[in-house]
């Protein structure tokens, strides 16, 4: 079998899985959705919407309209299609054919058959990879420039892109200065864009300011036990990689032994950067362990091999009968019965019920960490602010069981700024579920909310619409 083939049957494999996902908006890939839904209606990022990540997030769902349902899906298969491509050319130009065909296996498998809230959604973390794998490669073929290059565009789909920068010296120490000037490149160009559209300063209070605040305010009040605990689990379900790599690093001690250990460290240290250790943080450590691993299992004799099938077993249980479910109610044309995307199937019935009675041109806003909204209802958004976060000061990481606020300076600036607008239509989608942040809790909000009706409810969501004149 040639080459095209091969991978045209890998990305057919992936595209399958991930279409089962084409009913689900998840929560990771619902604001750079809605900012880039803001974008196609003029909005400028930063300046007019609110974002908390680098501008490639939103920037890539604007190549397909930024819909939801399949077309986000075949672009999430592809996407990860050139991640395991560029992993596989990684491996290849250490080793050989054959770790570039188990390297590009393994991360095809370990982005379909793991927590599907952080392997499926296409947002700031997983589009760090592709540009990650392509970093390294570059480096090790003594590509520094582009290598750079790369680095910078992992660094501008997510902050820790710097831990991909810091990779590529460990593998072409010589070529610091080459790799500095071409991860600047990127920023640059970015860095002007923003400044032309007056959007420069926007772009470090909302990146980098609040970024800093959200890095050293946890909320995990145990973190290094947490941290020890999720980073067991993550092995556990990947412990074909961390067998594998194992293998490699015991067999073949040296140099590149230890670039790859450094390089695992790195990652590693990403992930415990913010000390919240959610699932998707450690993609920075899948990548390394992944090209460790394709070397290690050739290594391994061939009846312990038996051993590492059963490791991939585990997983391909856990979270394989999920997408035989979805592909049932897909082509059943039932809603999903699943509690991980209750909130995903209310913010759909919301949706419905605003676009029965909206007129065009009308505005939204929407109070809770609801951004699909916009996503579902096309409709432009009344203020810069797509969720509640900057309102409330509360991250969106705890804000469902905590209301401990963060940054209480800010939120008093965007609540000052949000009642300048005049919203068509307000969707309440957080106090049903945490009243301590319902909207009437602030003094600023009450007079600005008296000209709203109620005008329809879900089961976790109240609608309402601008009624002109005073209330009865």
């Amino acid at each position: 079998m040639n080459r095209l083939a091969r991978w045209a049957i890998l990305w057919f494999a992936i595209a399958l899985f991930r279409l089962c996902h084409s009913g689900i908006l998840w929560p990771e890939e619902t604001l750079p959705m809605a900012a880039a839904v803001q974008m196609l209606h003029g909005r400028q990022l930063y300046r007019d919407v609110w974002f908390d990540k680098p501008p490639l997030a939103p920037a890539i769902c604007l190549l397909w309209g930024a819909e939801p349902g399949w077309p986000l899906r075949l672009a999430g298969s592809l996407y990860v299609l050139a991640a395991c491509v560029l992993a596989g050319r990684l491996a290849r130009s250490l080793w050989g054919e054959r770790e570039e065909k188990i390297a590009a296996a393994l991360l095809a498998f370990y982005l379909t058959f793991w927590l599907p809230a952080a392997v499926i959604p296409l947002a700031s973390d997983l589009l760090m990879l592709a540009p990650h794998a392509a970093a390294i490669w570059l480096a090790i073929e003594r590509r520094a420039f582009a290598a750079g290059i790369a680095a910078g565009l992992a660094f501008q789909c997510n902050p820790k892109g710097l831990f991909v920068l810091a990779a590529c010296t460990i593998f072409h120490p010589r070529g610091v200065p080459l790799l500095l000037a071409g991860f600047s490149v990127p920023s640059a160009l970015v860095a002007l864009w923003l400044a032309a559209q007056g959007a420069l300063g926007d772009y470090y209070r909302e990146v980098w300011q609040l970024g800093a605040t959200y890095a050293r305010d946890t909320f995990l009040k145990a973190p290094l036990r947490e941290g020890l605990a999720r980073t067991a689990s993550w092995a556990g379900f990947h412990a074909a990689l961390i067998v594998g790599a194992l293998a490699f690093w015991r067999r073949e001690p040296g140099r590149l032994a230890l670039r790859l250990a450094l390089w695992a460290a790195l990652g590693l240290a990403g992930v415990a950067l913010g000390l919240r250790f959610f699932p998707r943080y450690y993609f920075l450590l899948l990548l390394p362990l992944v090209v460790a691993a394709a070397r290690g299992l050739t290594l391994i004799p061939r009846p312990y091999l038996a051993l590492v099938a059963a490791a991939l077993l585990v997983p391909t249980l856990r979270f394989g009968p999920r997408y035989v479910v979805l592909a049932a109610d897909l082509v059943a044309g039932r809603p999903h019965l699943w509690r991980d995307v209750a909130l995903d199937a209310d913010s759909r019935e919301a949706a419905r019920r605003i676009r029965a009675s909206a007129k065009a041109g009308e505005t939204l806003f929407v109070w809770g960490y609801r951004p699909e909204l916009y996503v579902y209802t096309r409709m432009p958004a009344a203020s810069r602010f797509l969720e509640s976060q900057p309102l409330t000061g509360v991250f969106a990481d705890r804000h469902l069981f905590d209301t401990h606020v963060s940054d209480a300076a800010l939120a008093e600036r965007s609540r000052r700024e949000v009642i300048q607008s005049r919203p068509d239509w307000i969707v309440d989608g957080l106090s049903v579920i945490q009243p301590a942040l319902r909207m009437d809790a602030y003094p600023e909000l009450r007079r600005w909310l008296e000209p709203y009706r109620p005008e329809a409810a879900t089961r976790l969501a109240h609608i309402y619409r601008r009624a002109e004149g005073p209330r009865p």
